[in-house]
């Protein structure tokens, strides 16, 4: 299936602890490009949620929001240091004897200095926040992808038919070749005549001219690598996905055969049939650049 590089997932995962929201969106780039934001209590899962993305897109400019809401801060942990208390002892006990004062410590006294006691925060348990963050982020990326699924398959409806049209232009291209051959044959004859007035045209000199304005002007070759090129890249777009490099490159053999086309013209029909078909190709290549 084709699919755009433009596209955006939105997914959510809330239950009675927490809530985590991730949103994606994406634009054209030439490679996979990530922009994630997280809090910083997810910054660890950050090598795993781009490995998770790799699943669902190979191209575009992808900005990831992930954002997280908890409902536990009020679980928090009193943690006794006793190093510490150990340590303010001792220099009490250093004071009290230099400047000969009574060491009237308590418990409830020693208990207030700082960092005795301290409330922390429980650390959350790794597995379980992953699991949180893993289920909306797939159901984002899920959206994502079908978003562009669906911008794909009008892209690739728009592109076969501007394929349509380039291989109409090169089939008149080909039938207006004969026409150019036949139109400069009698215009030598008439003005060969002209100049020998009543003698008789020697048949072969004409058919000989003929042949080397021929294979001037001959496009042959660039109009069969044209439909040749042409089925490539409706076979490339019925083939699926990641195609998107493939059909840039397709468009640009195409620009070059027309270019060859439009320098070999020799009349004005062709010169006009070559640039529509230099027009109509880079219509191609810009819907191409939509491509993943």
């Amino acid at each position: 299936m084709i699919k755009s590089m433009t596209g955006f997932g939105r997914a959510e995962n809330q239950d009675e602890a927490r809530k985590v929201t991730v949103e994606i969106k994406a634009v054209n780039h030439r490679y996979l490009d990530f922009n994630i934001k997280m809090p910083k209590k997810f910054s660890f899962f950050e090598s795993a949620v781009r490995n998770v993305l790799k699943e669902y897109m190979q191209r575009g400019k992808v900005d990831v929001y992930i954002s997280y809401e908890d409902y536990t801060k009020d679980r928090v942990l009193l943690q006794y240091h006793p190093e510490i208390a150990r340590q303010y002892l001792e220099y009490l006990r250093q004071m009290a004897e230099e400047f000969g004062l009574e060491n009237d410590v308590k418990v409830s006294g020693l208990s207030r200095y700082p960092e005795v006691f301290t409330m922390e925060e429980e650390a959350p348990d790794e597995e379980e926040l992953w699991e949180a963050l893993e289920k909306p982020l797939r159901l984002a990326a899920e959206q994502f992808v079908k978003a562009r699924s669906q911008e794909g398959e009008a892209l690739k409806a728009d592109l076969k038919a501007k394929l349509l049209g380039m291989e109409q232009l090169v089939e008149q291209v080909e039938i207006r070749g004969p026409e150019i051959l036949r139109e400069y044959r009698q215009k030598l004859e008439e003005k060969t005549r002209e100049l020998l007035a009543d003698a008789q045209l020697e048949e072969s000199r004409i058919a000989a001219e003929v042949i080397l304005f021929a294979d001037k002007i001959c496009t042959d070759e660039e109009t069969v690598r044209l439909k040749s090129h042409i089925l490539h890249a409706r076979e490339a777009l019925d083939n699926g996905q990641g195609v998107g490099r493939k059909l840039d490159f397709i468009a640009q053999e195409m620009n070059r055969e027309a270019n060859t086309i439009l320098s070999k013209a020799n009349d004005l029909e062709t010169s006009n049939l070559a640039i529509e078909l230099k027009t109509e190709i880079e219509k191609v290549r810009e819907q191409i650049q939509n491509i993943e």
